[in-house]
């Protein structure tokens, strides 16, 4: 099939917005981005950097030199300029509804016509956003799980207008730059992978957060168990803790069950800034956490 994209806008430059826009770079792709804060993209490449430390040689960017990719990326400090000649506009911000909403929006408005508009929301299934633009058929969900870990797929999935050619094209450009496309043929929260790694988050969550288990247990018993570099913990410590919170709070919105609440202690240290990576402290301490260290599975 022939590539119809040749270049992309990434639309919000935290932890995921900038994997994506570098790993774009990585494969020659033109790509632009946008943040209302222009530090944030200079922090999610020192953050990209950490996981690579920690991620044990497992990566889906074709090099090491991520510095010299992502100075391909042109940061625009104009949303209009992100967008002008834009073939696939990657939504990224915080999971929150009405703001992506309103940034499908404006968008809808700004971008060419013939752009596909894709969110990366982690939850929010598109058909929720679509009808804050005038091209529902050209919107979809492409949801990238964390590059820097690794972990090399996304999920796509289209809304109630999705045409088959916008699934078609958006699947060949996600397996263009390296990873696997993973398709969900009807709209289900939370997608394919995503909604697995969900009920195992809620889990562990709960464990950790009513006191039966210490978190660095779970993260070994993982990693043990799946042979990667790290476990549920440390990989929400990737993510960044304020996006997990935000996650579990759409599932909570949506069924209402005390179970899907996230536990208080999860909110405990988003009060106190322990975000993960990005403030340095999370479940562990960076840029050497205990879980990259040699005797981490000795206990």
């Amino acid at each position: 099939m022939e590539n119809k994209i040749r270049k992309v806008a990434v639309i919000g430059t935290g932890t995921l917005g900038t994997q994506i826009a570098v790993l774009a770079a990585c494969y020659d792709y033109e790509v632009s981005a946008y943040d209302t804060d222009e530090e944030s993209f200079s922090r999610g490449l020192q953050n990209l950097k950490i996981a690579f430390r920690t991620a044990g040689g497992k990566s889906p960017f074709p090099t090491d030199d991520v510095d010299k990719e992502a100075n391909k990326v042109m940061f625009c400090k104009d949303l209009a300029e992100a967008l002008r000649d834009a073939d696939l506009v990657i939504e990224a911000v915080p999971e929150d509804l009405e703001l992506k909403r309103k940034t499908f929006e404006r968008l809808d408005a700004l971008a060419p016509r013939g752009a596909i508009l894709a969110t990366n929301s982690s939850s929010l299934p598109i058909s929720k956003i679509e009808t804050a633009t005038t091209r529902p058929e050209q919107c979809l969900n492409t949801h990238f799980y964390y590059l820097g870990a690794g972990i090399n797929m996304a999920d796509v999935m289209g809304g109630t207008k999705t045409t088959p050619e916008v699934i078609e094209t958006v699947t060949a450009w996600v397996r263009s730059i390296g990873c696997v496309p993973l398709t969900v043929k009807k709209e289900i929260l939370g997608f394919c992978f995503n909604r697995v790694w969900r009920a195992i988050k809620r889990e562990v969550l709960y464990m950790w957060g009513e006191g039966f288990v210490d978190f660095r247990d779970i993260d070994r018993a993982w990693m043990i168990f799946t042979g990667t570099t790290w476990g549920p913990f440390s990989l929400m410590d990737n993510v960044g803790l304020d996006v997990v919170y935000d996650i579990e709070m759409v599932y909570y919105n949506e069924s209402k069950d005390p179970k899907d609440h996230p536990p208080e202690a999860l909110k405990a240290k988003l009060d106190r800034n322990e975000l993960g990576i990005k403030t340095n402290k999370g479940f562990y301490t960076y840029p050497d956490p205990e879980y990259s260290r040699p005797d981490f599975l000795k206990g």
